[in-house]
């Protein structure tokens, strides 16, 4: 297993320190080459316009300003973002391919596929955490169904699944298999179209992103059970937790920026900087205001830590509960 090497707290100061003035080139010493010296590749594995992407265009715009070259994001979508992750992985660690990570790809798309298919943060460098993207049950307006007990007396109840791998997809097992809920599953490929169908009660409910849910939540043809955040959601304050109402499964999105693994100490302190400016901006901020993101910018070896433990815990509740996510 190859060594981790990480972006801590302590490269944010030095990476302060050490950037020139033109254009952000950092040197570590005599012998240390300059960078970046041409364009930085920011890769994305989901689709142009979700979430995950528009994220990463803010802080590609963001580093581009503080390092004075391009930074362009290329969406190559596929396997909940693996085939982009592998890619840049196996990229010469020289600092000039960036891959914007999902937490499901590293800590649940695992339990849905088999380890040769699995990524693994032992090829990356994850040089900083950005957001958090909680996930919320909502019924249709139509179902009549207002609460989570009114779910767990629901007769012929059919509900939408959002993709293999994902965390909508174990929150709503999980919650589904500790509370004895039962129904039809119907799969989709992602939430967009599974939100539609509960919006149509084509299915009663699913398991969606807040960001895509929380207009139609809003105009009311859809209505929240529960969120699966650790505390209740800021934007949804009247909504209760999953926990809240007797079922211990905090699912959220986290998001990371991360290069191959083995990047040089200068040019990590010179990205990690270069990402800092860049959630700073205005720009940035009102990204997570309007997409109903939560700040969540923790340093590389941070990142690592919790997203290992997440993935201990996903795992104890698909084997306690006998979950089996292989299927959508």
């Amino acid at each position: 297993m190859n060594a981790i090497r990480f972006a801590g707290l302590g490269i944010l100061a030095a990476g302060a320190l050490a950037l020139t003035a033109c254009g952000g080139n950092i040197a570590s010493g005599g012998d240390a080459e300059e960078f970046p010296t041409g364009s930085i590749t920011l890769t994305v594995g989901q689709a142009a316009g979700g979430s995950t992407d528009l994220i990463a265009r803010a802080v590609a715009e963001g580093m581009a300003e503080e390092l004075g070259v391009s930074v362009p994001v290329v969406n190559k979508p596929g396997a909940n973002g693996a085939l982009a992750t592998q890619e840049v992985a196996a990229a010469e660690p020289d600092g000039y391919n960036l891959v914007l990570l999902n937490a499901s790809l590293i800590t649940i798309t695992p339990l849905a596929v088999s380890q040769d298919e699995a990524v693994s943060l032992d090829d990356l460098t994850v040089l900083k955490g950005l957001s958090q993207d909680d996930y919320v049950l909502v019924a249709s307006a139509e179902s009549g169904l207002e609460s989570l007990d009114d779910l767990e007396t629901a007769e012929n109840l059919s509900y939408g699944t959002t993709g293999v791998g994902t965390g909508s997809q174990l929150a709503q097992a999980a919650l589904f298999a500790e509370a004895g809920i039962e129904g039809t599953a119907v799969p989709f490929d992602s939430g967009s179209p599974a939100l539609t169908a509960v919006m149509g009660n084509q299915v009663q409910v699913a398991t969606i992103q807040l960001g895509e849910a929380k207009p139609q939540i809003d105009a009311g043809t859809v209505v929240p059970l529960l969120t699966f955040s650790e505390e209740r959601n800021e934007f949804l304050p009247d909504v209760p937790t999953a926990t809240e109402v007797g079922y211990d499964i905090p699912v959220s999105q986290f998001r990371a920026v991360a290069g191959p693994e083995g990047l040089p100490e200068n040019v990590q302190e010179a990205l990690v900087t270069a990402i800092d400016a860049a959630l700073e901006t205005d720009a940035y901020t009102q990204l997570n205001e309007t997409n109903l993101l939560t700040p969540h910018e923790i340093a590389g070896d941070e990142v690592v830590a919790e997203w290992t433990e997440l993935a201990d815990t996903y795992r104890a509740l698909v084997e306690d509960n006998g979950i089996s996510l292989g299927e959508g």
